[in-house]
């Protein structure tokens, strides 16, 4: 689907190397934004960048890790250098590591909360001028978060993983109290099964078995599709928040 007024935004995408952000990039390029692509893997990231070009879109590539704060910060100036002032910014980097909470994996732990909570907070802290600038300026302006359908239905083993989430959730609600009296939206996406890299990392053969019959029984989204409700969320008059969307395969209850 076309969404004709994203053309001329400036968009950042965390977590743009693989799954979701790689989608959403690939979205709001084809519509028009000037994207800059964060990520870890640079190599994947400048095969996407050049993708991206070669179909008539603009990209940059930059290559940070959102767990360093030093390196957030570059990647903001190295934005700003190239693109100027951002007017949307989507959160869609994360980690998945299930293990039961008895096994006491703190390695796992401390990774998904510096990952899914603290790094959403260092990409809106570099970012957040920019947003409130460009709404003050008439314009739309969008902070998009990547949450999860965990961050309100339990999974056994899924303890820690949906406690980022439901952070990430609830810090999207305060933060339209802070944010929306200023014109910037703030959008939380929910995804349920969704088909994507992070069905890899789970280290276990169990844990794979019962993602796998999961999707055998309930089918699951592409990243593609829920890019396309965020380019939807952030194409709506500038007036228009959809705030909380989840955004589910039919058959997931």
């Amino acid at each position: 689907m076309s969404y004709e007024n994203l053309a001329g935004r400036t968009a950042v995408v965390t977590g743009a190397a693989s799954g979701i952000g790689q989608a959403i990039a690939v979205q709001l390029a084809a519509n028009g934004a000037r994207v800059a692509l964060l990520a870890r893997r640079g190599e994947r990231l400048d095969a996407l960048a050049g993708k991206i070009r070669a179909e008539g879109g603009q990209a940059l590539a930059v290559v940070a890790d959102v767990t360093d704060d030093a390196a957030v910060e570059a990647a903001a100036e190295r934005v700003h250098e190239t693109f100027g002032a951002v007017d949307l910014v989507v959160n869609a980097a994360g980690v998945m590591l299930p293990h039961a909470v008895d096994d006491g994996r703190i390695d796992e732990w401390r990774r998904m909360l510096d990952t899914n909570v603290t790094g959403v907070l260092r990409v809106i802290r570099a970012f957040t001028g920019d947003l409130v600038a460009a709404a003050g300026e008439g314009r739309s302006a969008d902070l998009v978060n990547i949450s999860s359908v965990g961050a309100h239905i339990t999974f056994p083993a899924y303890a820690v993983y949906g406690a980022t989430k439901a952070a990430v959730t609830y810090l999207s609600q305060s933060l339209r109290t802070e944010l929306g009296p200023r014109d910037v939206r703030v959008t939380n996406i929910e995804p349920g099964l969704t088909d994507t890299e992070l069905g890899t990392h789970l280290g276990s053969e169990e844990m794979t078995r019962q993602l796998d019959e999961m999707f055998g029984a309930l089918g699951g989204l592409s990243a593609e599709e829920v890019a396309d409700v965020v380019a939807y969320a952030a194409s709506r008059a500038r007036h228009v928040n959809l705030r909380q969307i989840m955004v589910l395969p039919t058959r997931q209850a």
